[in-house]
């Protein structure tokens, strides 16, 4: 979801959040009595601050045939509340000089609010509305299905490579939700109903399933205060519903050719089936993306673009999810480009990677870039809440935001050559041809 209207403090935040970098981050965290998880970051560098909540509930979990809730939610919970008219959340921060958003995963929510820092308590109030007192309701369900409707319209069926992702992880997945799209299915979309959302909100918008994360120019002990009376009587949620579905392995290459008629040129994409961020092998799996695709000098990037120049973009990306997932790479080729050709160079330079290990000064490079990457990662207070709830909620561990560079500067030549040869071979991946135009009759 995107507020594209900003209060004076946005212009506030870009001129005083050129932070230094921040070499540790404080933090002090505890858990309420009802289960709400709480992390607090004290920063005076600027005169703001961002309240932040995250509910470890996205594209995943959804009842059966009632895909996309999560990402509805999103929307649905910004139309107001017991205490709050309907439309006039945005306005009550907007009104303040501040700015507010919220985005979906298939793992998570997150909503956030950044304020002057004596606005800290109009944000507190404000996300214990959406935790306690949200209307759903027919008339909002309306209201936002025509908005999540068009939304998708826009980015995934009218937008060219829209759908590369479900498409990939639709034939990746047979069984676990992540083969269904974040946004839902159209039919889903239409078909729910209030009773639907009451009961997803119920289940999953309890305080037990949910992060409380704020950062910026806050006294500790009056921000505890402040969430003790907001957030302290909401009553704790019955036990939450986890997904378990433990998908069975690929079981050999899936190929396909999508065609899509948005699409200005063809490309290759390339699925393999990794594990899920809390395994040990996450930190290679993401080191040996980056010696693929990070820069103007990484591999992809030479051989297809500068050298063989069969592509104009390459890229390759971990999974990152909370389950094992699928890491993906992709090339866009030139007009009337050689799939076939493009496809032969990029197994040819994975094959590299599982033969040979990769140069002292290429590995050097890479844990530069891991480093100069923590060093700027961090430089708003948005993003020091989400970093924080983030790390708490996937991994159990907000202090990852301190350490998580030592997790990847531990991983050696070996371990990049290992990963390679383990999980990008062609039995477990998906490669689809995306051709733009319609697909031709029989």
């Amino acid at each position: 979801m995107l507020f594209k209207k900003t209060g004076a403090l946005f212009s506030l935040c870009l001129l005083a959040l050129g932070l230094s970098a921040q070499t540790n981050i404080d933090f002090t965290k505890y858990t309420l009595d009802n289960g709400l998880k709480v992390i607090l970051h004290q920063d005076a560098t600027a005169p703001i601050v961002a309240v932040s909540i995250m509910y470890e509930v996205g594209g995943k979990d959804s009842f059966e045939g009632r895909t996309g809730f999560a990402h509805f939610f999103e929307h649905l919970l910004f139309e107001g509340s017991k205490n709050i008219k309907r439309g006039e959340y945005a306005k009550y921060v907007e009104d303040a000089g501040g700015v507010l958003n919220a985005n979906t995963s298939q793992d998570r929510t997150y909503y956030y609010e950044l304020l002057p820092s004596n606005k800290l308590e109009l944000g507190l109030w404000l996300e214990s509305e959406r935790l306690l007192h949200a209307v759903v309701d027919q008339e909002g369900v309306e209201t936002q299905r025509s908005v999540v409707k068009e939304e998708r319209r826009q980015r995934m069926d009218n937008q060219p490579y829209g759908s590369l992702q479900y498409e990939l992880f639709r034939r990746g997945f047979k069984e676990h939700p992540y083969k269904d799209p974040n946004i839902g299915y159209m039919e889903d979309l239409n078909g729910a109903q209030e009773a639907d959302y009451k009961r997803f909100y119920e289940t999953y918008y309890v305080p037990n399933n949910a992060i409380l994360s704020i950062a910026g120019d806050i006294d500790i002990d009056e921000t505890k205060a402040l969430i003790e009376k907001y957030f302290a009587g909401i009553p704790r949620g019955k036990e939450v519903p986890r997904v378990s579905t433990v998908e069975p392995a690929l079981g050999g290459e899936i190929r396909d050719t999508v065609y899509d008629s948005k699409a200005p040129l063809p490309a290759v994409v390339m699925g393999y089936r990794t594990p899920a961020l809390t395994h040990p092998d996450y930190y290679a799996i993401s080191m040996l993306n980056k010696v693929m695709s990070q820069g103007q000098s990484s591999r992809l990037n030479k051989v297809l673009v500068d050298e063989k120049q069969v592509a104009v973009q390459v890229g390759s990306f971990p999974s990152g999810s909370q389950d094992p997932g699928i890491s993906m790479a992709f090339a866009v080729l030139k007009p009337g480009g050689d799939l076939q050709k493009a496809e032969m160079i990029f197994d040819q330079e994975v094959e590299k990677v599982q033969t040979e290990l990769i140069s002292e000064k290429e590995f050097q490079k890479l844990r530069n870039q891991v480093e100069a990457d923590a060093i700027s990662g961090y430089g708003t207070m948005a993003g020091i809440a989400e970093s924080l709830a983030n790390y708490e909620m996937y991994q159990g561990d907000a202090n990852l935001i301190n350490n998580e560079t030592e997790r990847y500067l531990d991983v050696t030549r070996e371990d990049i050559r290992r990963v390679a040869k383990q999980y990008y071979s062609k039995n477990n991946r998906v490669i689809l041809y995306w051709m733009p135009g319609e697909k031709p009759s029989k």
